[in-house]
């Protein structure tokens, strides 16, 4: 089998170099020669989230759980495609087992703070995010889930402190773009808000869509 764990590993070379359509067909020969691990599932379920073929993914990652159903990451990475389905009870519970089986994953514990935020589970999504913040201070995406937990508890400037360091380590991070500005806005800053609603519509088309999906209604 020590062909299929090469394709698995060129795969994830191809993966991390950001071409994920070489990586596609590595994985796929790797499982051909080997249908019982679960790790080339695991890669090609991830490698197709990041393609946006969600389905896809799914089906592999799903594969990939029932090989091995101790499979942190897996959990992790079905959790994300579930994100992106609008499925956010699934993937709090995927978090949720992912965090059960590996409890150091930062991953699992950055995106349960997210998915805990859009469900509105506030003072429990809160304590994710300050984990995780404590062990992995420079992590942008639980700056930006902390900004709309605050944002949803109506406290607009630890809202808008939590965006800014999110936009330190992540210029281009829109979500922190727009709930900056809804907080700027609330708090009677509106040249400000309107200006990183703006900033954040150019980086991401349709994203006052994605905040009323978070239970969070629009600027202007």
């Amino acid at each position: 089998m020590a062909l299929a764990i090469a394709y698995n590993n060129r795969g994830n070379a191809h993966t991390a170099a950001g071409d994920v359509d070489r990586a596609l067909p590595d994985f796929d020969q790797s499982i051909k020669l080997d249908p019982t691990n679960a790790k080339p599932f695991n890669n090609r379920g991830a490698a197709y989230l990041r393609k946006g073929a969600y389905d896809l993914a799914l089906k592999s990652l799903d594969e990939a759980i029932k090989l091995n159903p101790n499979y942190a990451r897996a959990f992790v990475n079905r959790a994300g495609v579930l994100l992106k389905k609008h499925k956010y009870d699934r993937a709090a519970r995927d978090y949720d087992e992912a965090i059960r089986l590996e409890p150091n994953l930062e991953a699992a514990w950055s995106g349960r703070c997210w998915t805990r935020a859009i469900l509105g589970s506030l003072q429990a999504a809160l304590e994710d995010c300050n984990k995780v913040l404590q062990s992995w201070p420079n992590d942008a995406a639980t700056y930006d889930s902390r900004g709309l937990i605050h944002l949803k508890m109506g406290e607009a400037g630890a809202a808008i402190n939590d965006f800014s360091a999110a936009l330190r380590l992540d210029s281009k991070l829109a979500s922190a773009f727009y709930g900056r500005g809804l907080a700027r806005l609330k708090s009677g800053d509106k040249a400000g808000g309107d200006a990183d609603i703006s900033a954040a519509k150019t980086l991401r088309a349709g994203i006052d869509d994605d905040f009323m999906r978070y239970g969070v209604r629009g600027g202007n």
